[in-house]
């Protein structure tokens, strides 16, 4: 029997999880904070970036491979994190959401950083003479305007991750 005026001892279950600490709205209101608007710009770049690498034909399979594959995964993992939030499964899942959402945008911030400068690499070798007879890398007219497209695009979406970052660390900060 309880006594009166002593609270009941948690359970050990509710002891484990913390409450999910979520620095975003959730719903269509995400929408309308600047972490929403510029999770919405990295996948319009990002996306972009996969297509015009892929309408390349991708001319440097090992460095566009690493290009793709950022692009790719990171087009995933923000359509990912925006659903989480516009679905509101940020209060369903205990954790903090603004360390996830720091650490995510630091690492896709890092690796499109490398993915833009790899693209870039490709954009300026095209047509660079070696000798007299050979070519590093030859690339007609459309390859070069669908990398250098491609280039810029990785950019923009390199400054929307980085900016991410720097709303995300505000909100851990707090």
């Amino acid at each position: 029997m309880a006594e009166q005026g002593v609270p009941p001892v948690p359970s050990p279950a509710a002891m484990s999880y913390p409450a999910a600490n979520v620095g975003l709205p959730t719903g269509p209101e995400v929408l309308r904070t600047y972490s929403g608007a510029f999770i919405c710009l990295e996948l319009i770049f990002g996306g972009l970036v996969w297509i015009l690498v892929a309408a390349s034909n991708v001319p440097v399979p090992v460095v566009q491979g690493w290009v793709m594959f950022v692009s790719v995964t990171a087009f995933f993992c923000s359509l990912l994190f925006l659903c989480v939030f516009l679905c509101g499964l940020a209060h369903m899942i205990p954790t903090n959401w603004n360390f996830v959402d720091l650490a995510f945008h630091f690492f896709a911030f890092v690796f499109y950083f490398g993915a833009f400068v790899l693209e870039a690499a490709v954009s300026s070798l095209a047509n660079l003479m070696k000798n007299e007879n050979t070519t590093v890398l030859h690339l007609d007219n459309r390859r070069i305007g669908l990398n250098v497209a491609a280039t810029i695009f990785a950019f923009a979406a390199t400054m929307c991750y980085g900016c991410s970052m720097v709303l995300g660390f505000r909100r851990w900060r707090q």
